[in-house]
């Protein structure tokens, strides 16, 4: 039997990015939120820090910016750069806020034009979320505790009034709100890799019924080689009185077939003319003295596929081998023809005789000229189906059709 064709597998770089799909795309996604969400949100604070009177200090600024820089270019490699560089750009982020809220206390002695609280404080979320993009659930957790604590201590050594009650009030506050935007995050991450988990198991279900579907296959077409060419051939030795040449030139083409079909075809379509000369063949390799007519739709362009050529030849050659074998009538001489209708996108093929004929419904299940090396052949054939009409002394029509 001849080696299956087997697919080119994707390469190592392809199957990892497949296997990451859903995972790679909820990053990018929440990369530019997080990212641009943060940006507003300096935006927003800005006014609030410009007018703090510290003697015209540019520290506030360069604070504010130092803590939110790291987020646009977050929502820059989110939108552009390579999926890896996602989460550490995230973790820079992170790192960044957490720092800058530790700063705080350092920057304003007392915040107390504009705002009630400060501004770490109120952009807890975005430095939670960037924390959920870059590490594990655990480590996220932790660093969500630790801003929560930060940014409330640091609120309160810089808000006028601030008290222990208040200060309670705004940690647990503050857990609370990373709690949501983190648990945001990681449940995000956590469905995406689900989701690429399934698809992997599904492109392995996938992959094992193809292999299946191509060895069953393989089966059937040498199942029907065997048939059409090697039986055939030792059928006809086995009657001979003596060596003839077409016996000779069956034989011949019988191991050229067998041979065809231990290696891949070079290449993988025939246009019109290649598909009339291949069916031709076909027919006289069998019966050199039948006449094919071709047909052809103006402007018709047929790209057939190889194993659809195959397919159509090998069954065109059963149905005329069949015809010589069977179809002779004692006293009449037998008229045979093949005709060939090609249009655009599909092929037809015609095989007739005025032979004796035959009731199909008869012929037993387990035939394999009618059943399996022209009716199966065929059926199996993605866009292919076979007809045959007969009936006792009326001849046989034998049609093969394939649509793209």
């Amino acid at each position: 039997m001849t080696d299956l064709a087997v697919a080119t597998a994707p390469a190592p770089e392809a199957d990892a990015e497949l296997s990451r799909a859903a995972t790679d795309q909820i990053l990018r996604r929440l990369g530019v939120v997080t990212g641009t969400g943060a940006m507003i949100v300096m935006v927003l604070e800005l006014p609030a820090v410009l007018v703090q009177p510290l003697d015209l200090s540019s520290w506030p600024e360069v604070h504010l910016i130092a803590a939110y820089l790291m987020f646009g270019a977050l929502a820059i490699v989110s939108a552009r750069g390579p999926v890896e560089s996602i989460r550490r750009t995230a973790a820079a982020a992170a790192v960044c806020y957490l720092a800058a809220t530790l700063a705080t206390p350092l920057v304003y002695s007392v915040v107390h034009i504009g705002s009630f609280a400060s501004w770490p404080y109120r952009g807890l979320a975005v430095g939670v979320l960037a924390a959920g993009l870059a590490w594990s659930r655990r480590t996220a957790a932790g660093y969500g505790a630790l801003l929560a604590v930060g940014t409330s201590v640091a609120n309160a050594l810089v808000v006028p009034d601030s008290s222990v009650w208040a200060l309670f009030g705004d940690i647990t506050r503050g857990i609370g709100v990373a709690a949501l935007f983190l648990w945001c995050a990681v449940y995000a991450r956590a469905a995406a890799e689900r989701v690429d988990r399934e698809a992997v198991r599904q492109r392995a279900r996938a992959a094992a019924v193809a292999a299946t579907s191509a060895r069953e296959r393989e089966g059937a077409r040498f199942a029907a080689l065997i048939h059409d060419a090697v039986l055939s051939t030792l059928l006809e030795a086995s009657r001979a009185q003596q060596s003839s040449s077409v016996l000779r030139n069956q034989a011949a083409r019988t191991l050229e077939q067998l041979e065809l079909s231990r290696t891949a075809p070079e290449i993988d379509h025939l246009d019109a003319a290649a598909t009339i000369d291949f069916l031709r063949e076909a027919v006289h390799d069998v019966a050199p003295e039948v006449a094919v007519q071709v047909s052809s739709r103006q402007a018709a362009d047929l790209r057939l596929p190889l194993e659809a050529a195959q397919v159509l030849g090998a069954a065109l050659a059963e149905a005329v081998r069949n015809s010589v074998r069977h179809a002779d009538v004692a006293g009449h001489t037998v008229r045979r023809g093949v005709s060939v209708t090609i249009a655009t996108g599909g092929i037809r093929v015609v095989l007739s005789d005025d032979g004796a004929g035959f009731d199909p419904a008869r012929v037993p299940v387990d035939r394999m000229g009618i059943a399996g090396s022209i009716l199966g052949r065929m059926r199996a054939l993605a866009g292919g189906a076979a007809f045959v009409e007969s009936a006792p002394g009326t001849g046989t029509v034998v049609t093969l059709v394939w649509g793209s």
